[in-house]
């Protein structure tokens, strides 16, 4: 899968940006794999109430 990684920009506020990395290092990962981690989570959730997505 790495050689399948992309670079994503987001635009977020600067508070919920640091409260956000207070969150992934308690975690003790790095922002990045904080939100990967969330974002696969979101997608499972999703493909369990209405299919997997193709």
């Amino acid at each position: 899968m790495k050689n399948n990684m992309l670079k994503f920009t987001l635009r977020i506020d600067a508070e919920l940006l640091e409260k956000f990395r207070y969150i992934a290092e308690y975690n003790a990962r790095s922002a990045n794999r904080e939100l990967e981690i969330l974002i696969r989570r979101y997608i499972e959730q999703f493909e369990k109430r209405n299919g997997k997505i193709e």
